[in-house]
């Protein structure tokens, strides 16, 4: 794509050489939106950094081979100004805005105009680009991207309370990414760990809702109990097990639909304690299945 005219092309540097404006984006499909769909915003939004006299790179890439979380983390950090785009609220994208806010560094939030605001960044301005990406009014948000940057640029070194996120919400101290007041690597850690964990009880959680689900449902009454099975053969196993056991009478296997009933009736003199505990065996019997 070519880039705007309007504005000149004048390279940012510092000792380093060029300046980087840091990406934080989808890349991947996402909410209705393919790969390829990804791929052209990404070149919008580096044609606006070029003219705003910035290089643009995703956070997620470097020269040196390494930890990409630690890449992630420096960028994020060292970068001077960083756009990010929300559209489709990614999980990823979002943690690494949190974590550019907690730096309170210049940050720039773009969306398309399907996505909602969030609740925690909505107080930010979000400049809005059209889902179809439709030419004309590209052009425009190409426009106001390029000014934004510099202007962001600009504020951050002029003043020196300038804070985007943070000051609404009280006076904090960022420490450098190198103090051990705050070590990014040590946070990021802390922070994998912490997603890690909450992934890891959520598995534990969704399979032992899986496991209730299949869970046979017990049905009681004077001297029958039932048990309702998802699984035919589980029914059928469980069958030949209690049919031996102490104080059964009888049992009924009966299938219905894609359910499987083993009713076990009880010998008519039993007590009902009696049948409490031949029921508790069973269950026994059952787990160990």
């Amino acid at each position: 794509m070519k880039t705007d005219e309007t504005f000149p092309v004048e390279k940012l540097k510092d000792s380093a050489g060029v300046m980087k404006c840091g990406i934080v984006m989808p890349i991947s499909e996402l909410d209705g939106c393919d790969e390829g769909h990804w791929q052209e915003v990404l070149a919008i939004i580096k044609d606006s950094i070029l003219v705003s006299g910035f290089e643009g790179e995703l956070v997620s890439l470097a020269a040196d081979v390494g930890v990409i979380h630690r890449r992630i983390v420096q960028n994020l950090y060292e970068n001077p100004v960083v756009v990010c785009d929300v559209s489709g609220k990614n999980p990823n994208v979002m943690f690494e805005l949190g974590m550019r806010l907690a730096f309170d560094k210049p940050t720039i939030i773009i969306k398309d105009d399907v996505t909602n605001y969030s609740f925690d960044t909505a107080s930010i301005e979000h400049l809005e680009y059209p889902r179809t990406l439709r030419f004309s009014q590209i052009i425009d948000f190409k426009k106001q991207l390029a000014e934004k940057i510099k202007a962001t640029y600009e504020k951050s070194r002029q003043d020196a309370d300038y804070s985007p996120f943070l000051k609404h919400f009280g006076s904090f101290k960022v420490a450098k990414i190198d103090e051990t007041e705050v070590s990014a690597q040590e946070f990021l850690a802390r922070q994998i760990e912490e997603i890690k964990s909450y992934f890891i009880q959520q598995d534990m959680f969704n399979k032992n809702m899986l496991q209730k689900m299949h869970a046979p449902l017990e049905r009681y009454s004077s001297n029958k109990y039932s048990l309702i099975f998802e699984d035919g053969n589980k029914a059928k196993l469980y069958a030949d097990k209690v049919v031996k056991m102490k104080g059964v009478a009888d049992i009924d296997l009966e299938f219905i639909g894609s359910q499987s009933v083993v009713t076990l009736y009880f010998h008519i003199n039993l007590a009902e304690q009696d049948i409490k505990k031949i029921i508790a065996e069973s269950k026994y019997l059952l787990e160990k299945m």
